[in-house]
């Protein structure tokens, strides 16, 4: 019969990776519609449409929004593809 090996703390090795996350910000211009401002975060940012639409709407009020939180690495193309469409952002 096969007895089962029990581990203790000391046997298991953890690996754990502290990831630095940043905010994508999209801030409120005067320029570009809330249209426009929809179908940039939902082609660049890939959000659903309610999402992008509740971003805008926190861009118009607050004066900006945390669109997006991750990597600096995954954030970084997103933030140049968005400044490429006229969107002001950056990376916090």
């Amino acid at each position: 019969m096969n007895n089962p090996k029990i581990y203790s703390d000391e046997d298991v090795l953890v690996h754990e990776e502290l990831v630095d996350l940043k905010d994508l910000i999209v801030y409120n211009d005067d320029v570009n519609s809330f249209d426009y401002v929809i179908e940039s975060l939902i082609k660049v940012c890939k959000h659903d449409n309610l999402q992008a639409e509740q971003c805008t709407w926190m861009v118009h009020y607050k004066g900006k929004c945390q669109v997006k939180r991750g990597e600096y690495s995954e954030l970084e193309p997103q933030c140049t593809a968005l400044l490429d469409l006229g969107i002001t952002a950056e990376i916090e």
